[in-house]
């Protein structure tokens, strides 16, 4: 448990403990039984976290959300991650992602059913590597015609509408400059080139728009004001993905700890093996540092400051910790682990992507120094 958190924390904490013993994990072992489906498993979590107060969490005031601090949610959601369930990802409710302060008409068309689980979007940030130019629009009178492709639309599949970055040009009387567009994926012009699956076993997609009118009203915010927009979201996933990935590597550590300690072949438990604990303290070191920079980040965040360097250095850290973790514990555990269907072989290729999400590692390494030396952005 992290240090000096206040008795409120504590408390969520503890309810949350409850809801991972009496909820999550008996519908996660019916799940993997096929004794219950995934809607069905997803239903029960949400009444259930409902109830606890935590479903409410992530969501804004004005619609009926009980949104807290960045502290109470990065605890909350590195303990749901330890529990290593997947139905863990229906505890908190749809959070409002690029859609937060959206003003009408989109607050009534997709911000508030969006919250209420009705409608779901997907982020479409990414161009293919061989694209000559990004995704652009022209004005057209009251709209926008957007031109371009999205190559890695996670969750495309199962969107309604994107939130699309994109590049609107210039002409003699328009404002010109990145913007956040929401696009419905069954207007005319909006295709899928592709359905593919990654190693984690989650979904994309590949999307092309072509000349696709958009009202200029689904511009969120103003033009000009996308990229920051864009980052802000990326910004609090980051943060996020940190806190799992400092959760799973509490889970893997508790695991192969137990594993170790059993009776053994060779009539002494490898736990007692000094390689053997050479390589767990490393383990231990890794997680250690890694929840130190999560919980110091989210403090920093409460307290206003600019914290767009700590969360990159925390993400890049606690997900490669995470890999080296997770590496060790397969290596501790044997060819077993590497078996489909192991938690280890499932948690390898989950925690491999974490590294990918929200920004490659390296190119956050190059974000985080331009941050410092050019514009003088965090402390790290």
């Amino acid at each position: 448990m992290p240090d000096f958190l206040p008795d409120d924390i504590n408390q969520q904490l503890a309810i949350a403990t409850e809801l991972v013993k009496d909820c999550l994990e008996p519908l996660d072992k019916r799940l993997n039984e096929e004794s219950i489906s995934q809607k069905e498993a997803a239903a029960q979590v949400r009444h259930a976290s409902q109830e606890k107060g935590i479903f409410y969490k992530t969501q804004p005031q004005e619609f009926g959300g009980h949104p807290t601090s960045t502290l109470e949610l990065t605890a909350l959601r590195e303990l749901f991650s330890a529990a290593n369930v997947s139905t863990s990802a229906h505890v908190f409710g749809p959070g409002p992602g690029v859609l937060a302060n959206v003003s009408e008409p989109m607050a009534s068309q997709y911000l508030a059913p969006v919250l209420a689980g009705e409608i779901q979007g997907a982020f479409a940030f990414t161009e293919p590597a061989d694209a000559l130019e990004p995704t652009w629009a022209v004005r057209s009178e009251n709209d926008l015609l957007v031109t371009g492709q999205k190559s890695y639309v996670t969750g495309g599949d199962s969107a309604d509408f994107m939130a699309v970055f994109l590049n609107v040009r210039a002409d003699a009387e328009n404002e010109k400059g990145t913007a956040m567009v929401i696009i419905d994926k069954d207007l005319e012009g909006v295709s899928t080139e592709k359905d593919f699956t990654s190693l984690d076993g989650s979904g994309h997609q590949s999307i092309t728009f072509d000349k696709v009118r958009v009202p200029i009203a689904n511009v969120v915010g103003r033009i000009g004001e996308g990229l920051p927009r864009a980052l802000g979201n990326i910004g609090n996933v980051r943060l996020l993905v940190a806190a799992q990935a400092c959760g799973l590597m509490m889970w893997t550590l508790n695991y192969v700890e137990n594993q170790v300690m059993k009776p053994h072949r060779s009539g002494t438990p490898l736990g007692m093996k000094e390689g053997v604990r050479l390589r767990l303290s490393d383990m231990r070191i890794d997680a250690f540092a890694a929840r130190s920079m999560l919980y110091r980040t989210a403090r920093l965040a409460d307290a206003g400051e600019n914290i767009i360097n700590e969360t990159i250095a925390v993400k890049i850290f606690s997900t490669e910790a995470a890999g080296r973790v997770v590496d060790s514990a397969v290596q501790l555990i044997g060819g077993q682990a590497l078996v489909a269907g192991h938690p280890l072989e499932k948690l390898y290729r989950q925690i491999r992507s974490y590294r990918l999400i929200e920004g490659a590692s390296d190119l956050l390494r190059l974000n985080l120094i331009k941050g410092k030396l050019e514009l003088g952005k965090g402390r790290v």
